[in-house]
């Protein structure tokens, strides 16, 4: 096992912002990425550690002053009580309102907590939902949204 860093910076985020600007679909932070650390000397050499994607993809939008942060999934939504007969789709949600502990760690916890993060530092919307529904989860028609002055807890039971 390698530990699993807390991403601070994304070093090729002007690059992205560059292609981004000219029209470029860049895909980047990905599970798997190699962190480092600066030497003394301002060279950068590598750890072994994996980042993770969702807080990764949260930084570099921070980073590049996104409009909003969206993460597609396989799941239509956030679920409160995932797994249990009261499960129920969360839809609009305040980032205070919950927090990524309740949401399991190698599932649904660090999206929840990347799109917590997002909305609390800018002021703008995190969304995650499924990606066949990309365009319904940007407009706020479908999946869950984290954005400050939501109403609190609007959820619906789930569709089984």
């Amino acid at each position: 096992m390698v530990p699993s860093p807390r991403p601070l910076e994304i070093l090729e985020a002007s690059v992205i912002s560059f292609l981004v600007e000219r029209g470029v679909i860049v895909i980047c932070t990905g599970g798997g990425g190699v962190p480092v650390m600066a030497r003394d000397a301002g060279s950068l050499c590598g750890v072994e550690a994996v980042i993770d994607k969702d807080l990764a993809s949260s930084l570099l939008a921070r980073q590049l002053q996104a409009d909003m942060l969206l993460m597609l999934t396989d799941v239509e939504a956030v679920y409160a009580d995932y797994g249990t007969p009261a499960a129920r789709a969360l839809r609009r949600v305040a980032p205070g309102e919950i927090s990524a502990r309740y949401f399991p760690a190698g599932s649904m916890g660090p999206k929840v907590g990347a799109a917590i993060e997002f909305a609390e530092a800018t002021g703008k919307p995190s969304a995650i939902g499924k990606l066949d529904d990309a365009i319904e989860v940007v407009r706020g028609e479908r999946g869950t949204w984290f954005e400050a002055g939501a109403p609190p807890s609007l959820v619906e039971p789930r569709r089984l």
